[in-house]
């Protein structure tokens, strides 16, 4: 069991979904990790949850703020990456090439936030901690395993990264011509960087690391644009039909190569696309 207490500056440490609705959410991914809960307020009236495996945090699910709603945006996973001093990490980013997009701003006394845009967009979250060091499980089932960012300008992005928490960075090339980038803390791997194909281009897709997946087609990667969150599932064929029964769209259909490794990306009932990774 890989239990986490703590995480270094530019590890992904965290993951949310902010949805329209927050009962409806709850149920779907207790049905798909087996989550239970625990219901807190917001400062508006409304509430949030905390998501657990056994007696360990792995999530949050929020209800969206006004402005989502009133749009009818769809539910949306965001990743943070872990920070030293988020301030600091907002003064940096436009020298970097990116920009702020909320805050920073203190979370009661369990942290920092900010919300960034590389290059090339993808929203990105930055997390200072305080009580809260992120979550409690990594590459566990029913706990965040990777995150990747599909971007129209990959090598903008990895030099922004680069310059805001200092990533080494490993270059796979790929069949298509194109290269999927991987961000390391510490000799080990946290996050994947690939560029989203040019409209028609049928061969590129990101997929959980290096090896190559099988593409979606042009509406699913519009939808994938952005970060993509993966959560580990002991299988990959269970999760999916699980999802399915409670009302899930299957993006991209699950592949059960066991030297490629199993992944699917499914679309929550409330739109949220995230994908799952046997481990």
């Amino acid at each position: 069991m890989v239990q986490r207490s703590g995480y270094t500056k530019g590890e992904v440490c965290w993951a949310d979904v902010q949805t329209p609705d927050v009962a409806a959410a709850k149920s779907f991914y207790a049905a798909v990790f087996g989550w239970r809960y625990e219901d807190l307020p917001t400062p508006d009236g409304r509430s949030y949850s905390k998501a657990f495996i056994d007696g360990d945090l792995v999530a949050v699910v929020a209800p969206q703020n006004p402005a989502q709603q009133a749009s009818g945006t769809p539910a949306q996973w965001n990743v943070y990456f872990c920070a030293d001093d988020a301030r600091e990490v907002a003064e940096e980013a436009p020298h970097a090439g990116g920009t702020v997009q909320f805050g920073p701003e203190e979370v009661g006394d369990t942290g920092v936030m900010v919300f960034l845009e590389p290059p090339g967009g993808g929203t990105t979250g930055v997390w200072q901690a305080g009580t809260h060091a992120g979550s409690g499980r990594h590459n566990e089932p029913g706990s965040f395993a990777w995150a990747e960012l599909l971007t129209p300008e990959p090598q903008a992005a990895v030099g922004f990264f680069q310059q805001i928490f200092g990533h080494e960075v490993t270059e796979y090339p790929q069949d298509d011509g194109g290269t999927y980038t991987t961000l390391i803390v510490g000799g080990s791997e946290v996050a994947g960087i690939a560029p989203a194909p040019e409209d028609g281009d049928e061969d590129a897709d990101g997929g959980a690391g290096p090896e190559e997946a099988s593409a979606p087609d042009d509406g699913e990667l519009r939808a994938r644009l952005g970060w993509q969150v993966y959560f580990g599932v002991s299988s990959v064929k269970e999760a999916v039909l699980a999802a399915v029964t409670a009302g899930a769209e299957v993006l991209v259909e699950p592949e059960f190569d066991e030297d490629a490794g199993s992944i699917a990306t499914l679309k929550d009932p409330q739109g949220g696309v995230f994908s799952v990774l046997e481990v």
